[in-house]
């Protein structure tokens, strides 16, 4: 199977014999929403993956997913704030003014950044409101109900017309990086990305931690800013996820299924691992079967070539978390014998770039493994970039990542067609080339008379730029 599947963990799943389950069903990576949970139950469910990592032999990585500044209302009440269509809605930044005709918001510069004739939508947008009046002296806001409907505690709010000043780390993103740091994660999640400073702030963060590991940063794509500036926020990212679900809130829905093929074509081209996210298969959170759309959703995601398919709900709440793994696993790997899922075309970068060498190499590589119908190109890790170029070409031969660190093969099965194996003893070019080639026949993953393209660097034990490609045939 090339794509991935990235499973969240919640109440439903977070079992060592669930996640067990998951694993032998086909997931690759386990979300942790930092949204819900306490570090402690954190803290014990990565050790339970790293468990089973060692128990089974598996690289399953852990990606993180911090909150971000959520903006959500406070509390009105067991049975919510009825409202009428044209009725007028009074809001108030301050919480200690709050009643049932004053809905607290948690969102401190709200009255002096949103405008009159501005939209804010509520719970996933299901409720719409027309901002009438602004009164930042007060900290108060009125908007006027486009419906009639019922406001329940502690919803969501989305401002998809408004310059939102939130910084883009919230306190408690900044407490749970802290825990983060200290434990053995391999992927970090950046929700509400506006702008490529807000991943370069996270980054100069995570940097002021001397002692501990820089972690690859993901870029949650889904503020239409984000959209806006997706090239920019693709160039400092190490990943992108287009979380569907509020991006469909904060831009008008029609346009998220184009939005999602351009983000995953920019990221292909630039060798950045991309997920699309959320309610891929949101029905069987309930139901033991998919619905026909959802089938259809994976599989366009799987053909559009995303790194990775996300399932969020359908893992972490939803009664059927194993057969919802099992079902996708099937689907995608239905789809991935469709033809113009491989082969994608992108040519190296100018000579100035300081991997022109390495990435001219791997341009041939993949050229030469299509040419020849090799069954696997197989490289040496050290940092895991030459990997992930070799993932963007979509190669149609198995990559076979080789490396000595375990965060190392964690990060690495998250990309595209990728199987990261554990290999150490690096003696001279020819050696090592005949010892992985050695290793993987006698895991039944090449027989005598394959093809296969090694692309790596000279002298093959000092880490540096692939400059090195050897067809060879498996005796």
């Amino acid at each position: 199977m090339k794509t991935k599947i990235v499973a969240t963990i919640g109440p439903a799943s977070d079992s060592p014999e669930t996640m067990r389950k998951m694993i032998y069903a086909g997931a690759d990576v386990f979300r942790l929403n930092f949204s819900h949970g306490t570090h402690e139950s954190f803290a014990r469910i990565i050790a339970d993956i790293h468990q089973l990592n060692k128990k089974l032999g598996t690289h399953v990585a852990i990606l993180v997913d911090l909150q971000g500044p959520k903006i959500r209302i406070g509390d009105v009440g067991e049975a919510g704030r009825k409202f009428k269509k044209g009725e007028m809605l009074l809001f108030t930044v301050v919480a200690e003014n709050a009643s049932p005709d004053k809905i607290w918001i948690n969102y401190a510069d709200f009255p002096k950044d949103v405008r009159p004739g501005e939209t804010i939508l509520l719970d996933d947008g299901k409720i719409a409101l027309k901002i009438e009046e602004t009164m930042p002296e007060k900290g108060e806001v009125v908007a006027k109900a486009l419906g009639a409907g019922v406001l329940h505690s502690r919803k969501g709010v989305n401002l998809p017309d408004t310059e939102v000043s939130l910084p883009s780390l919230s306190d408690k993103d900044k407490d749970d990086l802290a825990f983060i740091l200290d434990q053995q994660i391999d992927w970090l999640a950046l929700s509400f990305v506006r702008k490529a400073a807000d991943v370069e702030e996270l980054i100069a963060l995570m940097k002021t931690y001397r002692d501990k590991p820089l972690l690859p940063v993901i870029a949650k794509i889904e503020k239409p800013e984000a959209v806006k500036n997706i090239d920019a926020i693709i160039r400092v990212s190490q990943g992108i996820m287009v979380a569907r679900g509020d991006l469909g809130v904060e831009v008008p829905l029609q346009n998220v299924p184009v939005i999602q093929k351009r983000i995953v074509k920019k990221c292909i081209a630039g060798a950045k691992p991309v997920i699309i996210a959320t309610q891929m298969m949101e029905g069987m959170i309930n139901s033991p079967r998919p619905t026909r759309a959802e089938v259809n959703d994976v599989a366009n995601s799987v053909i559009d070539g995303a790194d990775a398919v996300m399932l969020s709900g359908e893992t972490s709440i939803g009664n059927y978390p194993v057969e919802t793994v099992t079902t996708m696993n099937k689907i995608i790997k239905e789809v991935e014998h469709f033809e113009d899922i491989y082969d994608k075309q992108h040519s190296p970068e100018a000579k100035d770039n300081p991997h022109f060498i390495s990435d001219s190499v791997i341009y041939s590589g993949c050229n030469l493994a299509r040419a020849s119908k090799a069954k696997a190109i197989v490289s040496v890790a050290s940092t895991g970039y030459s990997t992930a170029k070799i993932s963007s070409y979509r190669p149609k031969a198995t990559i076979y990542a080789f490396a000595g660190n375990a965060r190392t093969l964690h990060r690495m099965n998250l990309l595209w067609g990728v199987r990261p194996l554990f290999f150490d003893h690096y003696m001279n070019t020819d050696q090592t080339i005949a010892d992985l080639m050695k290793t993987l026949k006698e895991a039944n993953l090449l027989r005598q008379g394959d093809l296969i393209v090694h692309i790596s660097n000279m002298p093959i034990d000092q880490p540096g730029k692939s400059n090195m490609i050897k067809l060879a045939l498996v005796d």
